[in-house]
């Protein structure tokens, strides 16, 4: 009894140090091969650097200067949050909000349905040269907003080619200098938006379409489900992921715009197609309101990380 005793104290160390090793082993094994993780923030770094330097430093100092009253010229004057404050109460701030806001039915809605209704279709049928018409519809997206705006500013000139179409079919009453109406300009602005990001939204609804099991399809049809139902019961469930996707893309760029705004109408006539990105511009280096623009571009911010979080929530399903 006393020999097994004594063997077993010796072999207690023994025991010890192996569970202790294969501790050390577990731990280990739960890591990535290669250096310690900590070495990993070291590759990381340079990015996060040039991240600081040029998207939070100039965020936080916005979020500063918003707080005064400053032409950025002679000596600020504190005012607190009255910056924010007149963004709801003076109407000239909040129209170009409501302006971003109806712009985003052409940015947004209108390019997604129009994308589902491209997509749905061309996925059900073999069309020669499909990949010529996807690269001439994607095109708008290749070419600078620049490019764009003159062309369509030329398009809806009085003597353009739009009214020029309009009188050759008969309907020349109803010709007008488009982005010079009060009433059609903002809405002449928003179809050239519909026009640029419908390509897109059609691209990556094709691209879903590709990935959906053909064996659905074919469950729809033997339930005797027409191309409307099997649109709704396959295809739009189906798309969910890639319709979050496109509805983050555009709606962030139909709250961001400004290149359109400024080459096709410089937000007239009168204020009827500014829209906040255009006004930061104005007040900014225009007016010499820097606190005001600094203030609209701090709720633009904060609007379009809103929208998009709630918007790709309620689209995935997500709670």
């Amino acid at each position: 009894m006393t020999q097994a005793v004594r063997e077993a104290q010796r072999s207690e160390p023994v025991v010890r140090s192996r569970s202790r090793l294969g501790r050390l082993r577990s731990l280990y094994a739960r890591r990535a091969p290669g250096e310690p993780r900590a070495v990993g923030y070291l590759y990381i770094l340079p990015a996060l650097a040039v991240f600081s330097l040029f998207i939070l430093v100039p965020f936080f100092q916005s979020i500063w200067y918003s707080l005064f009253n400053w032409d950025g010229l002679t000596p600020a004057t504190w005012v607190g949050l009255d910056n924010y404050t007149a963004l709801f109460t003076d109407p000239s701030l909040r129209g170009p909000f409501v302006h971003a806001l109806i712009l985003l039915l052409f940015y947004a809605l209108l390019p997604i349905v129009i994308g589902l209704l491209i997509a749905a279709t061309l996925s059900r049928m073999r069309i020669r040269g499909m990949t010529f018409f996807r690269t001439v519809l994607f095109l708008p997206q290749v070419l600078a907003m620049v490019v764009v705006a003159l062309a369509w500013r030329w398009i809806f000139a009085p003597d353009g080619l739009f009214n020029a179409g309009l009188s050759a079919v008969g309907l020349g009453g109803i010709t007008r200098p488009w982005l010079g109406d009060f009433t059609f300009a903002l809405p002449a602005v928003g179809i050239v938006g519909t026009w640029v990001e419908f390509g897109l939204c059609m691209v990556l609804f094709l691209a879903g379409c590709q990935r959906i099991p053909r064996e659905l399809y074919e469950a729809a049809r033997l339930d005797g489900a027409g191309a409307v139902r099997e649109f709704f019961a396959v295809t739009l469930p189906e798309l969910r992921p890639q319709i979050a996707v496109a509805a983050t893309l555009t709606i962030v760029a139909g709250l961001r715009n400004f290149d359109l705004i400024y080459v096709t109408t410089g937000g007239g006539p009168g204020d009827a197609t500014s829209v906040p990105a255009y006004e930061v511009y104005h007040r900014a280096f225009e007016v010499g309101q820097v606190g005001g623009a600094a203030a609209i571009g701090i709720a633009l911010a904060i609007l379009i990380f809103v929208v998009t979080v709630v918007v790709s929530r309620l689209i995935e399903g997500r709670r």
